[in-house]
């Protein structure tokens, strides 16, 4: 895989998903098939390669990040819009950690979310902000669904392990079911629900597939392998008129008032 060390520009940068953003890699080994981050990332660098095997290791990004942070009016930053930070390359250069300390210097909020159980490894740091939290998507409770659409990430358990050793260390946590995968998704959902309520993670947010540019080719190939009965049904519900994500609303609802656990929608 290509490892390049770069130098950015920018880092803290503003977002919908709160006041900033930051992205200390460009691309992520993950590669998870439906990420809409693939054709997002590719209209800004020259990488050619499928999608999780390229890496920009923004090396220069804690410096960066100190400039910046300087003359910014404090606001919540989310960790990572367009890539995960805690991805395998992580272990070796610590930029995530690096972005973390500096970010506690100033008490600015932060919102973690990932795939990795190595967040853990953070929390001495995450109980010294005054406002912070972690989420990790778990998009079913199945491994096989896991394995088909996310190979290369931490396993339900291990990401279930962290969010309740993050938990008893005093950090708010979520739980982000996106993307709710037609009929797949479904099949865990209500052990989801409770698991969550069981781990009094303080809420769940549910989001859509978002069919970026190459994403639907993507899932078609894994739903060819994997769940060609399926195929029909989604190309139904994306490309037609479906009414599956309003009832899939409706029943998350009432999981989630059944184990008395908040829940959010995109």
């Amino acid at each position: 895989m290509p490892i390049n060390e770069v130098k950015c520009k920018s880092l803290l940068n503003p977002s919908k998903l709160a006041v900033y953003c930051i992205n200390p890699y460009v691309g992520c080994q993950h590669g998870c098939t439906y990420c809409y981050a693939n054709p997002i990332t590719r209209r800004f660098s020259r990488h050619s390669e499928p999608w999780g095997e390229f890496i920009d290791v923004k090396v220069n990004a804690p410096e960066i990040l100190r400039k910046e942070i300087a003359s910014k009016k404090r606001g919540q930053v989310f960790v990572s819009s367009l890539t995960d930070a805690y991805q395998p390359l992580e272990k070796k250069y610590g930029l995530t950690r690096k972005l973390l300390e500096i970010l506690l210097e100033k008490q600015f909020p932060v919102c973690i979310q990932t795939k990795s159980s190595l967040v853990t490894r953070d929390i001495d740091l995450l109980k010294k902000f005054n406002e912070k939290e972690v989420g990790f998507t778990i998009i079913s409770l199945e491994e096989s669904v896991r394995k088909n659409f996310e190979p290369f990430s931490s396993s339900i358990k291990e990401r279930l392990d962290a969010l309740k050793l993050l938990q008893e260390n005093g950090i708010n946590t979520y739980i982000f079911v996106g993307p709710v995968l037609p009929y797949l998704t479904d099949k865990s959902l209500e052990e989801l629900v409770k698991t969550a309520s069981e781990l009094k993670v303080d809420y769940i947010w549910f989001d859509k597939l978002n069919l970026k540019p190459g994403v639907w080719e993507n899932m078609q190939k894994i739903l060819e392998r994997s769940y060609p009965e399926l195929l029909p049904a989604w190309k139904e519900i994306f490309f037609s008129k479906s009414d599956y994500y309003l009832k899939f609303k409706e029943r998350a609802e009432q999981l989630c008032k059944k184990y008395n656990v908040r829940c959010r929608f995109c």
